[in-house]
């Protein structure tokens, strides 16, 4: 079938006559549709006219009004005006302002012809992206997350259901968990929802605070008890009296502060640093740590009694790889966050830097996947977020290495270079998905359950059959690659 889509439109605004015809030979061995302006006036006028092109090359010194200040009012006019400046200077100050006022890129003078076509190529990729996020509806409701612990996994369903059974108690809980996976979340969650919820709840951070500090800061001192002491001071306990205290990383804690610990779960009593006052104090302990409590009591760096005082119930907080299919929500809870804090303006993702996410192994966990949506939102030049966006770690894994684009056509009457064969082009993964959907969408089977078969097939045959190893090739569970390899009949 014919393609009859429309062809894209470029605009050039330059006030060099030459530089307008050199680079429209250049973007004329595409097939785009060109339109030419002398001056950030004329160009801007030709926009408002309309229909607006789908990128602009602009010109930074002209006669007139700037690039710089006709850029603003591109982007005035429309917002998600993608537009490359053109400049002989490349000064940092020219690139700064550039990406101040949302240029997609910027090219030096004289041009490079396979770059100029490799940054249209990949501006109207991005133009592209962001009108098929145009319906982009987020999956979640942020209103309905105010705990901040987003997912609908089995395995999150299953921290949810132990939250709610250890909040009408005041049993100690052991939350465990890779760093970043949310664990004070789960322990201000349980606070919230307890008996206790009207009264303090203090985090302490164990491994934050040193050895000889962290006694005095737990269970406070006496005028006159150290160096530096010059006052009473009341510990985190005696503040917390009646309420929740959540100590954080206790792995970290010395041994002779989690002697003091045991003392206030047996007996609910506390002394100062310094002092001989015996102090009553009610307060539920919850605790969290990233170590293996098991085998630091194994080489007695954690005391035995204390662990089995802590650890009543224990909550696994899973790292972030183990539940894939949440990737969704917690971007889409990040975006609403920081639309809410008006930290940013972006409010969607596109379905390929999705994928992108999806597929990523998150070994920072949230906190690590937060940290991108927020540093991608931050250079996002329109109200989505698109593969370019994403920081280049996390986009390296996905996009194929670039080639050079053609060189322009020669003038008439030059002899051609002759160019030494190159290696075919790698391909791109929207040309490979546009093959693979027009091979199989012509029979009357669905097209994504073959897909979905093709892939597990070549997972598990890369991986020579290990099940655990395919299904993290494929950013999936164990369980949930069990359970698609029977939905497709494999």
């Amino acid at each position: 079938m014919p393609d009859t889509a429309k062809p894209p439109t470029i605009l050039i605004i330059d006030d060099d006559a030459e530089i307008r015809y050199s680079l429209s030979r250049v973007l004329s061995s595409r097939q785009y549709q060109l339109a030419e302006a002398a001056s950030g006036e004329q160009g801007i006028a030709l926009v408002k006219k309309g229909p607006p092109p789908d990128l602009v090359f602009l010109d930074v010194r002209m006669g007139g009004m700037s690039g710089i200040e006709a850029l603003q009012h591109l982007r005035s006019i429309n917002p998600k005006q993608l537009v490359i400046l053109m400049t002989a200077f490349g000064t940092a100050q020219t690139a700064i302002e550039a990406m101040k006022y949302g240029a997609f890129d910027y090219v030096m003078k004289p041009f490079d012809p396979a770059k100029v076509l490799a940054l249209a190529e990949n501006a109207l990729k991005a133009h592209a992206d962001l009108r098929a996020v145009g319906d982009y509806k987020p999956t979640i409701n942020i209103e309905d997350y105010r705990e901040g612990i987003v997912g609908s996994s089995a395995v999150m369903q299953d921290v949810f259901k132990i939250i709610g059974q250890v909040t009408a108690s005041d049993v100690t809980v052991m939350i465990t968990g890779e760093s970043g996976t949310g664990k004070e979340l789960v322990a201000r969650s349980i606070w919230k929802h307890s008996h206790r919820a009207g009264k303090p709840f203090i985090a302490v951070n164990c491994a934050a605070i040193p050895d000889n500090l962290i006694e005095s800061e737990l269970f406070g001192h006496e005028k006159g008890s150290f160096t530096g002491a010059t006052g009473q001071r009341l510990g985190k306990f005696e503040l917390c009296d009646n309420g929740t205290i959540f100590l954080d990383e206790i792995g970290d804690m010395a041994l002779a502060t989690q002697t003091k610990i045991l003392r206030v779960l047996q007996a609910g009593e506390i002394q100062r640093v310094g002092g001989t006052e015996t102090i009553r104090v009610d307060v539920r302990i919850l605790a969290a740590t990233n170590k293996n409590l098991e085998e630091m009591v194994k080489a007695k760096t954690f005391r035995e009694d204390l662990y089995y005082r802590l650890n009543v119930v224990r909550i696994r907080m899973p790292p972030l790889r183990e539940r894939g299919d949440d990737v969704p929500q917690i971007v889409d809870f990040c975006l609403q966050s920081l639309v809410k804090q008006k930290k940013t303006r972006v409010s969607k993702v596109s379905p390929e830097a999705m994928a992108v996410l999806e597929a990523h192994r998150w070994p920072g966990n949230v906190r690590e996947l937060e940290n991108v949506i927020y540093r991608s939102a931050v250079v996002a030049q329109g109200d989505a977020i698109l593969v370019k966006d994403l920081p280049a770690e996390i986009r390296a894994q996905w996009e194929p290495t670039g080639t050079d684009a053609p060189a322009a056509p020669a003038e008439p009457g030059e002899t051609p270079a002759v160019a030494t064969p190159a290696a075919p082009a790698p391909l791109t993964l929207s040309a490979a998905l546009d093959f693979v959907y027009e091979q199989l969408s012509t029979g009357d089977q669905p097209v994504l359950p073959r897909v979905e078969r093709e892939l597990i097939v070549r997972a598990l045959a890369a991986e020579a059959g290990d099940t655990a190893n395919a299904a993290r090739r494929l950013g999936l569970t164990k369980a949930a690659l069990t359970k698609k390899s029977k939905d497709v009949d494999l």
